[in-house]
């Protein structure tokens, strides 16, 4: 064995054009199966990362699923808010600690706009229950005042003392602003890597004062409220899109539960943040499994490229093997040698592949948190990643068996008159 292995690394560098492309078919098909793990891996760190501390997520009654993605991840609208009254039952609970009402609804130039309290900022966490963190600033505390997350600040260029301009609605474009009531930047958060990066945050009074001469969704013709004017109107909320939930003991989560799904006020559904995103992966699991699946099979169409290349090179190696017959190797040499080549190329591959993954996600690693939010670690493989390189080396080294076979099958007389 020992003499063998220099020997099929010679051999290999010998045709290394062609094995060279085997070789980078390989990596990119590696490359493509880990970074579809880490994605996932990521992925779910990053929704189980966004809220920590929370014991439930009260709003309208709908789709759990569908209530975290909006309350939490800023995806998708609510279709139906909760009253002020019920909000403020529920903070009178007695086995409530705390209480965030959360207001969505609007946006700044594709950019969630949050309307809340200061409890939003004593109280949330997230991570492993991490506060937020002001990177510079104070909370808002004058009536349009706003904090940005920190990556709305950065990709907008916003610095404190700015001043900027709210839309109705969510997106980008074809929006309405409020035009006549710009807010001041007074505060940018730490990154968090979580959707408070991407949230722009102001006052619940605030979301109202913007409100009051719009109707039905649009401004009201020839109504206007010039901001110095709106104190004088009553800015307590009318409704809330959702409720983060902190109890006095954790103890009596399913009590008040209970006490939510039956409330006679209105119907309300309260929803425990770990159970709610344990029922999103389910839903995603198909989707997941359909990816890994995509990409054992191009890391399958790779070693099928590589048994038909070191197959169709045994035509032009025969008399090669044939020399090597005659100077004492014995059949079960020649089987070992092709299958020694296979593994090499499979394990450079693999390696090359886990290597590229680390650069691709140094490099891009920064503008997919940007623009998807989503962090993507740049670390040494995680055991389920080194998992999968275990069984790739090990199918590919399978795979190596067959021309290892077809090679020890070659005789000495076959070898040195070939056919024609």
């Amino acid at each position: 064995m020992n003499h063998l292995l220099p020997l099929a690394l010679k051999s290999a560098w010998n045709r290394r054009y062609t094995l060279s492309l085997t070789l980078i078919a390989i990596a990119l098909s590696v490359t493509l199966l880990l970074g579809i793990e880490r994605l996932r891996q990521d992925a779910r760190a990053g929704f189980a990362q966004a809220i920590s501390g929370t014991d439930l997520v009260v709003g309208a009654r709908s789709s759990p699923v569908q209530l975290m993605l909006y309350a939490v991840f800023r995806l998708g609208e609510a279709t139906q808010n909760l009253g002020w009254d019920s909000v403020q039952a529920l903070a009178a609970h007695p086995a409530v600690a705390w209480t965030i009402p959360l207001s969505l609804g609007d946006s700044h130039r594709g950019y969630p706009v949050l309307g809340t309290t200061p409890a939003y900022f004593k109280h949330f966490r997230h991570g492993d229950k991490q506060a937020l963190r002001l990177a510079q600033g104070k909370p808002f505390a004058g009536l349009f005042e706003t904090v940005l997350g920190a990556e709305a600040a950065q990709r907008l260029g916003y610095r404190l003392g700015d001043r900027i301009t709210l839309a109705h609605g969510l997106g980008d474009s074809g929006l309405t602003e409020h035009g006549d009531k710009p807010f001041t930047v007074v505060g940018i958060l730490a990154r968090t890597g979580t959707p408070v990066d991407r949230t722009v945050h102001i006052g619940l009074e605030a979301m109202e004062a913007i409100h009051l001469d719009w109707q039905g969704g649009a401004p009201l013709r020839g109504l206007t409220i010039p901001p110095e004017l709106v104190r004088k109107f009553d800015l307590t909320p009318k409704a809330v899109t959702a409720v983060l939930v902190g109890l006095k003991t954790r103890t009596g989560v399913f009590a008040m539960q209970r006490y939510l799904s039956n409330y006679r006020g209105e119907p309300l559904m309260a929803v425990l943040p770990g159970v709610a995103l344990s029922q999103l992966w389910d839903m995603l699991t198909v989707a997941e499994h359909a990816l890994l699946a995509i990409s054992a099979l191009v890391v399958a169409v790779s070693f099928a490229g590589l048994v038909a290349v070191v197959l169709a090179g045994l035509g032009e190696r025969r008399r090669e093997l044939a020399i090597l017959r005659a100077n004492g190797a014995r059949p079960r040499d020649l089987f070992t040698l092709l299958a020694l080549e296979g593994s090499a190329i499979t394990l450079a591959g693999a390696v090359t592949g886990a290597l590229l993954l680390t650069a691709l996600t140094a490099a891009l690693g920064p503008w997919v948190e940007a623009h998807y939010g989503l962090a993507l670690r740049t670390a040494l493989p995680s055991p389920e990643e080194l998992q999968l390189l275990a069984w790739v080396v090990g199918v590919g080294t399978l795979a190596s068996l067959l021309p290892g076979y077809r090679a020890y099958r070659l005789s000495l007389a076959d070898g040195l008159t070939p056919r024609v």
